[in-house]
């Protein structure tokens, strides 16, 4: 028996809530199958007074979205003095905003599209770049209000400016990149293996196909050349570095190989708190790498700490 008593802090209130249930319940089975003693925690605006009595001795940060992916509870947790998992307060918040974390990762040599950050009501009758584009919401995960804008689009997509819109004001659009869906994860200073997603029946790598059984292919390790497969995983550590991330981390890159010689490799974005669902690609990852879910879990325990 380990003996140490972990709290799985899940559920919250973001748009993510669904599949944060989904990972805090898989990762609090498995942690107590390797003996840990778990306390499940649905979290809510209390969260600091359950916890405060609570007392862990770490906090398993299974949250997704605002509030639990954006330095927001890692300072709630900094301010109790529980040791907890993931990325500390700055970098958690640096990852959030995908605009700022561009510019962090491109100043260390990381190669980004093209992107401009707007307010939505700013959205005219003309484009804001020339399509193909992307608009996502600065703030937002799980590829939450994500529209794609093709080439023969004659004007921006109405819905960023409606009032249906639920994902914040400040939008980035960004320049898009055909190709192939790759994924690295980082485990502490190692980059893991290297994933080729293949959504099945959909456009893009969107929310069903992350989290819908079946939504999506995952084939690690990812056919593509030695070299690719070596310069992703070294983008994908630089970038973690680059952007202060602890623990565990996941970077999105676009691979269009249409052109001759190596082709164009593209860093999209980072994820400090990675899917750990049944259908999760950094669990994939580790497992490739020969680490059972527990013993992967059980690593990230005990990496947990403050001021991180």
């Amino acid at each position: 028996m380990n003996g140490k008593h972990v709290a799985v802090l899940m559920g919250g209130f973001s748009s993510e809530r669904p599949v944060s249930l989904s990972s805090g319940a898989a990762c609090a089975d498995a942690l107590e199958a390797e003996g840990f003693r778990v306390t499940r925690v649905d979290v809510a605006r209390d969260v600091a007074s359950v916890l405060a009595a609570l007392r862990p001795d770490v906090a398993f940060n299974a949250l997704h979205g605002p509030f639990g992916e954006d330095g927001t509870i890692q300072g709630i947790l900094e301010y109790l003095e529980i040791p907890y998992t993931h990325s500390g307060v700055l970098a958690s918040a640096l990852a959030m905003d995908k605009a700022q974390a561009k510019h962090v990762a491109a100043a260390a040599g990381v190669p980004v599209a093209e992107a401009l950050v707007m307010d939505r009501r700013g959205f005219g009758p003309k484009h804001p770049m020339r399509p193909p584009y992307v608009v996502k919401p600065v703030s937002e995960g799980s590829s939450f209000g994500v529209v794609i804008v093709k080439e023969d689009q004659s004007h921006p997509p109405q819905v960023v400016t409606s009032s249906e819109w639920r994902y914040g004001d400040r939008i980035m659009v960004e320049r898009y990149v055909a190709g192939r869906e790759l994924t690295c994860g980082v485990m502490g200073d190692k980059a893991l293996g290297v994933t080729e997603i293949i959504p099945q029946g959909h456009a893009f790598y969107d929310y069903d196909s992350k989290y819908v059984k079946g939504g999506s292919q995952h084939v690690i390790p990812a056919q593509v050349s030695p070299n690719i497969y070596q310069k992703i995983q070294t983008l994908a550590l630089k970038a973690h570095q680059a952007i202060g991330c602890r623990g565990v981390s996941r970077s999105d890159f676009r691979f269009d190989d249409r052109t001759s010689g190596e082709g164009e490799l593209i860093w999209l974005e980072i994820n400090t708190q990675p899917g750990m669902t049944p259908t999760s690609l950094v669990p994939e990852m580790a497992q490739h790498a020969g680490l059972g879910f527990g013993e992967f879990l059980t690593w990230m325990v005990e990496d947990a700490s403050c001021l991180r």
